[in-house]
């Protein structure tokens, strides 16, 4: 049985959505995210836009197949805000996106309960208002031949119908290309039995 080799995504970055419980306001926001640096940056971009909200609350799911989350609470009760936002992520399947919920109090407490709901509920407007794309999941590999087998190589990456991320032509060639993660053994074998041409994968 062939792994699955896609994953969900977002495009970019959603629009600002409103809940509101008991004169509490939870804007929902969420951000296309492809490393740390984007999900710091996320949140200080969001500081500044709400320099006065009392919490901002978020979680984040990065990777394919190891898969690194967070999820934090900002000064909520334990587990009432990060862990319902993550749960969003987890049930519309998405990775390599961030979520936030910045909350101005409305002067009434909602309790544990009321606040799980309004920061689920929260996550799930963002990830409604966002839109949601089908991706790959893509092996790099680096090709370097002769000019020689130029001609070759091509035929295979046309045939095949590869992506080539990058090239170098110098004294020899150097492509790297892309491949969808169940059709990279094929390929590999395939341009292994080439001769004269190196394929190694790029990490």
């Amino acid at each position: 049985m062939e792994e699955k080799d896609t994953f969900k995504t977002i495009v970019k970055p959603s629009e600002e959505t409103l809940f509101k419980d008991r004169n509490s306001k939870f804007f929902g926001y969420a951000f296309p995210v492809n490393s740390d640096d984007d999900i710091k940056q996320s949140l200080e971009d969001l500081k500044k836009i709400h320099p006065n909200a009392g919490h901002h609350c978020y979680a984040w799911q990065l990777g394919t197949e190891n898969i690194r989350f967070r999820a934090n609470d900002d000064g909520e009760p334990s587990n009432s805000a990060g862990q319902p936002i993550y749960g969003q992520i987890q049930a519309f399947d998405v990775t390599n996106v961030l979520i936030v919920s910045v909350r101005y109090f409305g002067g009434t407490k909602l309790g544990v309960g009321g606040l799980i709901n309004a920061y689920r509920t929260s996550a799930k407007l963002a990830l409604e208002a966002s839109e949601i794309i089908e991706k790959t999941i893509d092996v790099h590999y680096k090709l370097t031949f002769g000019y020689d087998m130029m001609n070759k190589v091509q035929q295979i990456i046309k045939k095949q119908q590869l992506e080539i991320i990058s090239q170098k032509l110098e004294l020899n060639c150097e492509y790297v290309i892309s491949v969808r993660k169940n059709d990279a053994e094929n390929l590999y074998q395939l341009i292994d039995n080439l001769y004269k041409v190196e394929i190694t994968i790029q990490e």
